[in-house]
């Protein structure tokens, strides 16, 4: 089996040229860290941790400053070609030429990757994407959700081993999020690798093997998912009381503690340090019943807050 990661990058650093008063940016400071083979692997950052400075230069877009970068073993420096033709970049903006049908687009775009008219497999990829129906129509009607999944199509043409896929669900409806959820899945299954960035942190923790936090251009974190829900050691308990309450009852173990309706508390606490069942207790030595309670564990946004607000 090969081990090689799909992408592999080492001390990748960027700093852009500085511009009149500006200085030079930092956007990437020692970036390093793999993406193994056949994962859904998510990438994920507050808005200016560095992100797009990343794909844009496994897309070739941008030049680092120093560092190693291999797409699927190719070095994209000393072999670009292979390099860039081993991955496939979904930008989150929805861009190409609305009066080309989508059959025609991904003619145009794998002849621009030099796939020969024998070797092209549009009909395809429509197929795969659900867009069968759509190959002869203007590409401006498309519906939104019609549109990113030709983005897709269009990254693939030239059948990469790799996908990028930037903020795929961005602005779009719950339908349509669950329908590229199912189509990422699909191509995961078939066994390509994915690269997925997204603030919607529920999709990436439903879709993602892995998960690298990117903060202030330095990787803050890089586990698989289930590692990195680990983390979070705070938990959750909602408990509905006997009788109305203004003031929730406080105590030491409790992180916090808020009143969420009228007979209704929610206290938070750190499980390492204490159990829901003590919550309970001291709730019940206060003076107070408890008629019903439920918990909730810490969730992937806990996490990415807590280590990027850190």
């Amino acid at each position: 089996m090969d081990t090689t990661p799909a992408i592999r990058i080492r001390d990748l650093v960027k700093r852009y040229a500085p511009s009149g008063k500006t200085e030079g940016k930092l956007a990437l400071s020692g970036v390093s860290f793999d993406v193994p083979q056949g994962q859904i692997f998510g990438l994920l950052g507050p808005n200016g941790a560095g992100k797009s400075t990343l794909i844009n230069t496994l897309a070739g877009m941008v030049l680092k400053t120093s560092g190693t970068v291999e797409i699927w073993g190719h070095d994209i420096d000393r072999d670009r070609r292979n390099a860039r033709g081993s991955i496939g970049i979904v930008p989150q903006e929805v861009v190409f030429d609305p009066f080309f049908t989508p059959f025609e687009v991904l003619e145009i775009q794998a002849g621009l990757y030099g796939v020969s008219k024998s070797a092209r497999r549009s009909l395809e990829l429509l197929r795969a994407v659900h867009l069968e129906d759509k190959a002869q129509a203007y590409a401006r009607s498309l519906s939104g959700g019609m549109r990113r999944r030709l983005l897709i199509a269009k990254a693939l043409v030239h059948t990469p081993p790799v996908l990028v896929l930037d903020e795929p669900t961005a602005g779009v409806d719950v339908e349509l999020r669950r329908q590229l959820w199912e189509l990422v899945s699909e191509l995961n299954a078939g066994g390509m690798t994915v690269v997925l960035t997204t603030h919607y942190l529920e999709e990436a923790e439903q879709l993602c093997d892995r998960i690298a936090i990117i903060n202030h251009g330095t990787v803050i974190a890089n586990k698989p998912t289930r590692e990195l829900l680990a983390m979070a050691q705070e938990k959750i308990v909602v408990l509905v009381l006997d009788r109305p309450i203004e003031a929730a009852p406080l105590h030491p173990v409790f992180l916090k503690s808020t009143v969420t309706a009228e007979r209704e508390i929610e206290i938070t606490y750190d499980k390492g340090k204490t159990t829901a069942g003590e919550v309970l207790s001291l709730v019940q030595a206060q003076g107070y019943a408890v008629v019903d309670f439920s918990t909730r564990e810490a969730d992937l946004e806990d996490v990415f807050v807590a280590l990027t607000s850190a």
